[in-house]
């Protein structure tokens, strides 16, 4: 079993950075693909960025990619999230999530643990 809370998110103007945490409980976080999800208003849960259990593989979404950056440390069970040079467009609620199965994914069905999500709200 896996506890995930996300942890970082706030309010910050456009052009600005955040960085996400997401710490894990349970002993076997560091065999489990971790990823990014969020929801913005309205709008149905979208796929951010998924990073492997070792580190080696990272997958992002068109929208985030050269903006955002997904890492992950073990010894501290914990993976982040680096978002630079934010948009209005990237407010949403940021959920992350893992994989047992490591299979670096983009589904939300591939994923088996979720958190409760942190705020990011960007404004112009």
């Amino acid at each position: 079993q896996v506890q995930l809370v996300e942890s970082g998110g706030g309010l910050v103007q456009a052009g600005g950075s955040l960085r996400l945490s997401c710490v894990a409980s349970g002993r076997t976080f560091f065999a489990n693909a971790a990823g990014w999800f969020r929801q913005a208003p309205g709008k149905e849960r979208e796929f951010v960025a998924v990073i492997s259990w070792s580190g080696g593989r990272t997958y992002y979404a068109d929208s985030v990619k050269g903006r955002f950056t997904i890492s992950r440390d073990n010894t501290k069970n914990t993976a982040y999230l680096q978002m630079n040079s934010l948009k209005p467009e990237d407010t949403a609620l940021y959920y992350c999530a893992a994989d047992p199965y490591n299979r670096v994914d983009s589904r939300e069905m591939s994923y088996r643990y979720w958190g409760q999500g942190t705020q990011v709200s960007v404004s112009s």
